[in-house]
């Protein structure tokens, strides 16, 4: 949704991901579509994002009448995650514009980090301020990114939007989730956050080593051992589910799948 905030459309028609129908396309356009970075208030995300706050705000009041005790979770895409949509416009085409953006028109596209690192922030404090028990930053283009782009942009943005949220709420827990990038979550640690989520692409053996035991690990089981048209069943999931808590342990970890079900 920060895109919309921004004036960007985002559609989601079902079956071809999500869609940006008119991404930016120039590096003029970055300023003459977009707001600037000094529009981006709190006052700005309560008027452009006031139907979500108020969704927050609704489900806490409903979870308190009926003496719900779980917590709600607060969300929002990560900076090269809704840089890649807003200047490629899928997740299926045009993949490389985000990376070629980065590269060409490294200028305009830091100022768009920028000010995607900054709607970040404030969209994410408004969700705690709402109500939400835990934020969760999403990279989900983490795997059209290479290493060396990842560590020169999209990791800063990650580090600022932690140091601005602990700053401002110390006690809410913060999840990150780089999705086909976590095998650079050992980048991660450190930046603030208290959960790191890993994918199925990592190593349940050795990810203990590589972090240490300073965060908490949420992840990976396979979705695929959930299917049943896989020939799994009742027994087959108490085995691997007991293997992914003998290899990654029962502490500081949050038992979760490693991807969505779709396509499994």
């Amino acid at each position: 949704v920060a895109p919309e905030a921004l004036g960007i459309q985002v559609t989601m028609p079902g079956g071809v991901g999500i869609l940006v129908p008119e991404p930016l396309t120039s590096p003029e356009e970055v300023h003459t579509r977009l707001p600037s970075i000094d529009q981006i208030t709190p006052d700005f995300v309560q008027t452009k994002l006031a139907h979500v706050i108020e969704a927050v705000r609704t489900i806490r009041t409903q979870m308190a009448e009926e003496n719900k005790s779980i917590p709600l979770i607060g969300f929002s895409a990560a900076p090269w995650t809704l840089m890649y949509y807003m200047v490629g416009g899928s997740s299926k085409k045009n993949t490389e514009l985000g990376v070629t953006w980065l590269e060409d028109y490294p200028e305009a596209s830091g100022d768009l980090l920028a000010l995607l690192t900054k709607i970040v922030v404030e969209y994410m404090d408004a969700q705690v301020l709402a109500g939400a028990h835990v934020l969760q930053v999403f990279e989900a283009m983490g795997m059209m990114i290479d290493d060396v782009n990842f560590e020169k942009h999209a990791l800063p943005c990650l580090r600022t939007i932690a140091q601005e949220l602990k700053t401002r709420h110390p006690d809410i827990p913060l999840m990150v989730f780089c999705r086909g990038a976590c095998h650079l979550n050992n980048q991660l640690v450190g930046l603030g956050y208290d959960v790191i989520t890993m994918d199925g692409s990592v190593d349940r053996t050795t990810v203990r080593q590589q972090l240490g035991n300073t965060v908490t690990l949420q992840g990976n089981y396979d979705p695929a051992e959930l299917i049943e048209e896989n020939g799994k069943t009742v027994e087959t999931v108490r085995a691997t589910a007991k293997k992914l808590l003998q290899e990654l342990g029962p502490q500081r970890l949050i038992a979760n799948l490693g991807e969505g079900l779709g396509g499994k």
